[in-house]
């Protein structure tokens, strides 16, 4: 990252930011490619200035629209969970602040994102590629995917579903993964979807999260 006026990643903040990965990691993650994705985004950015302290704690921080930016550990753990290889096309279902969308492009993942939130999408949009970051951004129902660019090698949900939609699925490869957390209330179970034909899942049900839910008046239709 070159660009011109873009925030400073400086020592203090790349201690604070390795901190934060030592915590990641010792909560279980090991996937050091997820690691040291993140540790390339500085996670700063996404955040108010007078944020700083709490951009490298390891919690959920609310970034407007009535969203949040995921916990450092949840967005690892998902992550990982999709097994990203270089290159491959994926489809991120809330683009948010954008920096999961970051950690995926340093991953080296062509990333289609989608925006609900028009006041996220629009920040997003301007902010992303003045730190270096180019996904496919779009502004819109995510929840319908993009069948227009379809088929994805993976495919992320970042908001709170109550089931898993079909157009999704049906918007994967064979061979790909949807990760999503499913739940009507508070809580929801990281799900896991491998496509193993193309009328056949694999579902696993994981561990439990809290994410902000999708809004009731935009569910998905069954």
């Amino acid at each position: 990252m070159t660009m011109k006026n873009m925030p400073e990643d400086n020592f203090k903040h790349q201690g604070m930011r390795k901190k934060l990965i030592e915590t990641i990691r010792a909560k279980g993650i090991d996937d050091e490619p997820v690691l040291e994705a993140m540790m390339r985004v500085p996670r700063h950015f996404f955040l108010d200035k007078a944020f700083l302290n709490q951009a490298y704690d390891d919690q959920a921080f609310k970034i407007g629209a009535g969203q949040t930016i995921s916990q450092p550990y949840t967005v690892a753990y998902q992550t990982s969970l999709l097994g990203i290889k270089k290159g491959e096309k994926v489809l991120e279902i809330g683009t948010g602040s954008g920096y999961q969308t970051s950690v995926l492009l340093e991953l080296g993942a062509k990333v289609f994102t989608i925006e609900r939130q028009k006041e996220l999408f629009d920040k997003a949009k301007k902010f992303l590629p003045g730190i270096g970051y180019a996904p496919k951004m779009f502004y819109g129902d995510g929840y319908k995917g993009l069948p227009s660019f379809a088929p994805f090698d993976k495919i992320l949900v970042t908001c709170g579903a109550p089931f898993i939609p079909a157009d999704l699925v049906t918007q994967l490869k064979v061979g790909g993964i949807i990760v999503i957390p499913v739940g009507a209330g508070e809580i929801q179970t990281m799900t896991t979807i491998l496509k193993t034909s193309e009328t056949g899942i694999e579902k696993h049900e994981l561990k439990n999260f809290r994410f902000v839910p999708m809004l009731e008046d935009k569910a998905w239709g069954k």
